[in-house]
């Protein structure tokens, strides 16, 4: 009896052992896989603060709540069993959808140019924006929509990393990342969003520091939101670009990225290296962006 016991004990510590190697495992592969999705999460972060703009502060943090939840649901309830389902059976598909993604990201981001430049905005949300209830929706499809391509290429890049892993180690790790990307991404930008009304309180406290670091949130956030609409145009259509260049050469065409590669060695590769890659990368996007959005803006205009 003692000696099936101490057998007992023995195995329930080996399977612990097991639990946590495998634990760990995963951990560490998420930790991996978020890295190499820092690029797009950055890109994510920036772009998102410019859904709100517009719109009552007080529908700021439920509107970000909106987003946060459709984009969870992007990534566990779609993306994710896609994910596996395409690694599993037709993991070629994997580029021609990173492909895809860039093209989109590459059209939405060429759309902001060519509206900033007055080229026209879409008729769609002039006719919503004198209805705040269709803008707040309106705002918070056109997110969701957005965080699709943005996750769809998170959740790729990470199973990039854990492709050679079981099946079950895949899903955890995706889903892991899914679930700490997004509370990040989002968390963040509900601090940015929000900095303002900080501000607007601390500026009353008795405090004088508390005043001046008030008065400088208040006066600083609308510069910073402002930066954010920028950098997230730009990124978008950087991080387009930079999809159509890696992911045509999964498709048979590597001249692209090797061209790219070999310039951004010749300047000595590092911090240079990587500025000359994001700025062809940038203008590959701005070039295919705007195509997409002349011929949408064609077509658009052939339909009325």
């Amino acid at each position: 009896m003692a000696t099936g016991l101490v057998a007992l004990l023995d195995d329930i510590a080996g399977l612990t052992r097991l639990a946590a190697a495998s634990l760990d495992d995963v951990g560490a592969a998420a930790a991996k896989a978020g890295t190499k999705a820092a690029g797009v999460v950055i890109d994510d972060t920036a772009v998102t603060p410019r859904y709100v703009v517009g719109l009552s502060p007080k529908r700021e943090l439920p509107i970000i709540g909106k987003i946060a939840l459709g984009s969870i649901r992007n990534k566990l309830l779609f993306l994710l069993p896609a994910a596996l389902i395409l690694s599993a059976v037709a993991p070629w598909a994997l580029a021609p959808l990173l492909m895809i993604g860039g093209a989109y990201l590459s059209f939405e981001g060429a759309e902001k140019v060519i509206e900033a430049l007055g080229g026209g905005g879409h008729a769609q949300e002039e006719v919503a924006a004198t209805d705040p209830i269709a803008l707040e929706n309106q705002k918070v499809s056109g997110a969701i929509r957005t965080d699709f391509i943005l996750s769809a290429e998170i959740m790729v890049i990470a199973l990039r990393e854990v492709a050679d892993r079981p099946l079950l180690t895949q899903a955890v790790t995706l889903a892991l990342v899914a679930i700490v990307i997004t509370a990040g991404v989002y968390g963040v930008v509900a601090l940015i969003v929000k900095a303002d009304d900080v501000g607007l309180y601390l500026a009353k406290r008795p405090s004088t520091l508390a005043q001046t670091v008030g008065r400088g949130l208040v006066k600083g956030v609308p510069v910073v939101m402002s930066a954010l609409a920028i950098i997230g145009t730009a990124a978008m259509i950087w991080v387009g670009g930079d999809l159509l260049i890696h992911n045509v050469a999964e498709v048979g065409l590597p001249a692209p990225a090797a061209f790219v590669h070999h310039l951004a060695e010749d300047v000595g590769g590092g911090a240079l290296g990587w500025i000359v890659s994001a700025a062809i990368a940038g203008v590959v996007g701005l070039i295919v962006g705007g195509i997409i959005a002349l011929v949408m803006h064609k077509v658009h205009a052939a339909r009325h």
